[in-house]
């Protein structure tokens, strides 16, 4: 019976192309622009790590000076990096299973040859457990060690393009470059990881929150011997600290980010109990004056925080949404002139014994099959649209992209969308009375 409906639908619309055409390209308008801004929606708020995402926590201390302190504001924390001696403190602490601390580094690559030009990469001062915490995937080679972080080795870990750049393709592991007066040693070669969003460096991302790499990562204690400043934003809203690096490592200035890997999600009561306990050690001590109580994100809280997906993309949302509705009350309108222009031909079939329920489902197979070819334009559309949302920025250039569940929920709000808009056209047309059809002809 659906395969009679579906024959009688599709030869319904072909009587009148015109009129068709409108409907199909009316609700294919309203799913493009609606699809299109949803899909930079799904990606920009999509979990980056969902097998761990609710493991995976960034810890708040504020130590800013009491002066400005609003209770119960919501951005109370003036800053959401932590300082050098706390984010040791941290790593010591045993806490979660892994832990690791990030500074954004810069350097020059002293090339082989004075006559050559100067690379520079961009990068991460980080601990080995940055690698498996986050599951970076290498292409060759691994992580450093733990005694290799402990002894400040001269060891790094390159991105696959910086590599190639570097040395050319094949495996890197072993080779040698110069940076910050030292040699390296390359001891793994990353591959493809592109997370999005980059919630590892949400915070001074070389590229933003969606787009761009660290080219290069070496151990934090290589960083800290070699003296090297954050090549991201540092905050120093108390004294000014003392003269010389080691009276910046010292100081209340925040440049580090940390994260923590808790066993299970269960756990974050405890780690935050053991945070609540240092920081009423270090209030001893004349630190954090402030009583603002610690904060623990896990990622997706991290990235709310953050407001990675900006509040403006989340209206237009809202809007597109609206103007889907809208494009399906125009399609309803169309519907209830085509079915009412046809109440003789339902006067005559219900006379001969159709029943209201049969006309009712061909008209809806009929609203089925608009919204099938509404969706198959919708969805040549919505690729056009995200096209040209991709040529706007680096950043849409990496979100405004179409993945299998987005292209099935097009179809299916298409054809949701049509039904939907078919319901009062088709009850109308079913309510039709036969006699009076019959009366008037």
């Amino acid at each position: 019976m659906f395969r009679y409906h579906l024959m009688l639908g599709v030869r319904s619309l072909r009587r009148n192309p015109i009129l068709t055409a409108l409907m199909v390209l009316t609700l294919a308008i309203g799913v493009a622009a609606s699809m299109s801004t949803l899909t930079v929606l799904h990606v920009m708020s999509g979990d980056p790590i969902p097998a761990k995402s609710d493991r995976l926590v960034v810890p708040m201390l504020d130590n800013a000076e009491l002066q400005g302190y609003v209770p119960g504001e919501k951005r109370a924390f003036y800053h959401n990096q932590v300082t050098y001696q706390d984010s040791m403190a941290m790593l010591r602490s045993g806490q979660g299973v892994r832990r690791t601390v990030v500074q954004d580094v810069f350097g020059a690559i002293e090339p082989a040859r004075p006559d050559l030009p100067v690379p520079t990469v961009q990068g991460v001062a980080t601990t080995t457990d940055y690698f498996p915490m986050f599951e970076v995937p290498f292409r060759h080679g691994a992580p450093w060690s733990a005694e290799q972080d402990r002894g400040a080795a001269n060891v790094a870990v390159l991105s696959r393009k910086k590599a190639e750049d570097l040395f050319g393709a094949g495996n890197p592991v072993g080779k040698r470059f110069r940076m910050w007066d030292r040699e390296f040693t390359v001891v793994g070669m990353l591959d493809e990881w592109s997370p999005v969003p980059r919630y590892t460096h949400v915070i001074n991302g070389n590229g933003g929150s969606f787009n761009g790499d660290d080219e290069v990562y070496v151990p934090m204690s290589v960083a800290v011997a070699a003296e090297q400043s954050s090549n991201g934003s540092t905050s120093c809203m108390k004294d000014p600290p003392r003269p010389g690096y080691q009276g910046f490592l010292e100081s209340e200035c925040i440049y580090l980010q940390f994260w923590f890997e808790l066993a299970a999600a269960s756990d974050r009561p405890k780690l935050r109990d053991w945070l609540e306990g240092y920081v009423r050690e270090q209030r001893r001590l004349g630190r954090f004056e402030r009583p603002q109580p610690v904060a623990l994100y896990d990622v997706r809280e991290w990235l709310d925080h953050m407001e990675v997906v900006p509040k403006d993309h989340k209206a237009a949302a809202w809007l597109s949404i609206g103007f889907l509705l809208l494009c399906m009350v125009n399609t309803m309108g169309l519907l209830l002139a085509k079915f009412s222009a046809r109440a003789p031909e339902i006067g005559v079939r219900r006379a001969l014994g159709a029943t209201r329920g049969t006309v009712f489902r061909q008209y809806m197979v009929e609203a089925g099959v608009v919204g099938l070819a509404g969706g198959t334009l919708g969805l040549l559309l919505s690729g056009a649209s995200l096209w040209v949302i991709r040529q706007q920025s680096r950043d849409l250039s990496v979100v405004a992209r179409m993945d299998w569940e987005m292209l099935a929920t097009t179809f299916a709000i298409a054809i949701l969308a049509a039904l939907m808009a078919g319901l009062l056209p088709t009850w109308r047309s079913a309510q039709v009375t036969p006699a009076l059809q019959l009366k008037s002809q």
